[in-house]
């Protein structure tokens, strides 16, 4: 059974997930719900029958996890990022221990896990990016993620994921930062940032926020 906005709607969720998998039934969540008060909070816990299940109302059981398909990467609009509080003991160690692995600022680490996630190792993008540095599937095949809501491997992965794009982009923080958020195939292909509002708005937050993490650091 899987319930939408209070109506309950009798379907086989486990058919739903052989074919959909679990990003299809988020996607298919997050279209459900993206222009009303349920987008964001969607939770997820194994009935008596050991059928996953997948609702926008809060279960009476006490063992459930919440999905949340809410605003995170640069959805967030009235946000001041110059005084926003910064995040700097959150997962300060592994992000300094592996940082410095792969011969990244630690710095510039908390700036785009704070755009990304605002450090929450739960979070599900709506475009299915998921965990600490919201990684995409074809981003977690590439460096072995097996679960990326676990904040060590997805800081790792993201991290040398990061750690790739500066060296390919010539130790250019906007560079790699842009190819972060929208590919370094569209870097190379406008010579620069893209011309996405998208992504220059991302450029722009990353940047005021790796300013304020330096200045904790320092």
């Amino acid at each position: 059974m899987c319930a939408f906005s209070g109506i309950s709607i009798d379907t086989n969720m486990t058919t739903l997930l052989k074919y959909l998998g679990h990003a299809g039934v988020l996607l298919l969540f997050w279209s459900t719900f993206s222009h009303s008060a349920y987008a964001s909070q969607i939770y997820k816990y194994v009935d008596e029958n050991g059928v996953v299940t997948y609702t926008n109302i809060k279960p009476s059981r006490d063992r459930y996890r919440v999905v949340d398909l809410g605003c995170y990467g640069i959805c967030g609009r009235k946000v001041d990022w110059h005084q926003v509080r910064l995040r700097n003991q959150d997962f300060a160690n592994e992000i300094r221990q592996l940082a410095g692995q792969f011969a990244v600022d630690p710095a510039l680490v908390q700036a785009i896990v704070h755009v990304e996630s605002h450090f929450n190792p739960q979070a599900v993008s709506r475009k299915g990016a998921q965990g600490l540095m919201q990684l995409m599937p074809a981003t977690q095949a590439q460096y072995g993620v097996s679960n990326p809501f676990e904040p060590l491997e997805n800081l790792s992965a993201g991290i040398e994921h990061l750690s790739g794009l500066l060296d390919t982009f010539e130790g250019s923080v906007n560079l790699a930062a842009a190819a972060y958020n929208a590919g370094a195939g569209a870097v190379r292909q406008y010579n620069g940032i893209p011309p996405y509002q998208e992504t220059r708005e991302y450029v722009r937050r990353v940047n005021i926020l790796y300013d304020r993490y330096k200045k904790l650091s320092s």
